[in-house]
């Protein structure tokens, strides 16, 4: 499984791989990323880009000021940061005659679904005329103090643009070379993984939770944004973008890096914004049961089988369900609000009227309104 067959492709590029590890913006190889992508474009392929480099670029112009009072420096690093990144990006594909577009997203601008089929219509719309779009989360209103406005990483911001445009494939360029069986930092023993046919439990763990010093993201929220894409029926790929014409090389259908195979067959739309998790608004803890009756028998969820209710939420808001143990099971549309569902909780189908007054439907969450992860 190589990028070689798959023609719409949204690439990633991480901080480190544009900085070079060195807090400011790294010309030569960005002209090196942009030339591989510009060359990809001549032949017919549809790009997205999912670029970081925006606070990297303000710290460099700024230096390391002193921390603001009431203001989030990273908020102040990406506001002067974002139309310097802009500027390099255009210098650089204007060499090969290439339109680019500017895209800031934000977590709550696609929370609703009406906002969510706008920006889909804008990418799909640029791609229809040649234009590459360069998407950056709008870190000057969503920044990690604002977490409930935040994606919190480009990574995971990348796997929902593959969503939104229905994109192939999502290359993840970074200063790594895939997933290992270990740190390789640490263990010399450790080796390469090619090919990720499920992320599980044991995929999970192999990530940890480290982050470099420059860049939100590291190889947890890698898998993470795996887990998205593959949902959806999208491949993924980490690769080393610090490699020679690595991009082309996997285009030219070269082995390399970690491939993350689909979970499943292509999501429509809807779906897609569901697994997503950017709209959800609780989560539904079920017992064994009902994990074992939404996975393996694919049924819906009712009421009997769901143990905890936790956030708040409306009829027909979107949910996240879990097991006990806390691992992600799927995401749904809510039949009961949550306080319906507090109150309904482990109870039989037949004693919902009774309790609330009031029936919306056996099931809490109708599996024609489930997607699982």
């Amino acid at each position: 499984m190589t990028v070689g067959r798959f023609k719409r492709i949204v690439v990633k590029l991480g901080t480190s791989l544009l900085t070079g590890g060195t807090g400011r913006l790294d010309r030569e190889r960005m002209a090196d990323l942009v030339d591989q992508i510009a060359r990809l474009h001549k032949e017919g392929r549809e790009l997205v880009v999912v670029s970081s480099g925006a606070v990297a670029a303000g710290r460099e112009r700024l230096g390391q000021v002193r921390k603001l009072r009431h203001v989030p420096l990273r908020q102040v690093y990406a506001a002067v940061g974002q139309g310097r990144l802009m500027a390099v990006y255009d210098e650089l594909f204007g060499r090969h005659e290439v339109t680019i577009a500017q895209t800031l997203l934000t977590r709550s601008e696609l929370q609703e679904r009406v906002s969510y089929l706008n920006a889909r219509n804008t990418l799909l719309g640029l791609l229809d005329l040649g234009v590459i779009s360069i998407v950056n989360e709008n870190d000057v209103v969503a920044v990690e103090e604002l977490e409930a406005a935040s994606f919190g990483d480009n990574d995971n911001l990348s796997a929902l643009v593959a969503g939104l445009v229905d994109a192939d494939v999502l290359v993840l360029l970074s200063d790594i070379a895939g997933l290992y069986t270990a740190d390789p930092n640490k263990d010399p023993s450790a080796t390469r993984i090619p090919v990720v046919n499920r992320v599980d439990r044991a995929i999970e763990a192999l990530a940890g939770a480290s982050a470099s010093e420059l860049a939100r993201g590291g190889m947890a929220t890698k898998i993470q944004a795996a887990k998205t894409a593959t949902a959806a029926g999208i491949t993924m790929v980490i690769a080393d973008g610090r490699e020679p014409d690595m991009l082309l090389r996997l285009a030219a259908g070269e082995a390399g890096g970690t491939v993350f195979l689909p979970t499943g067959n292509r999501m429509e739309s809807r779906k897609r914004w569901m697994v997503s998790g950017v709209s959800q608004k609780g989560t539904l803890v079920v017992d064994d049961g009902a994990a074992v009756a939404l996975v393996q028998r694919k049924g819906s969820l009712l009421a009997a089988g769901v143990s905890s209710v936790e956030g708040r939420f409306g009829r027909g808001d979107i949910v996240g369900i879990r097991d006990g143990f806390g691992h992600p099971i799927g995401y749904g549309i809510a039949n009961y609000g949550a306080d319906d569902l507090a109150s309904i909780k482990g109870l039989r189908s037949g004693q919902i009227e009774r309790v609330l007054g009031h029936h919306y439907g056996d099931e809490v969450v109708h599996r024609n309104n489930l997607v699982l992860v």
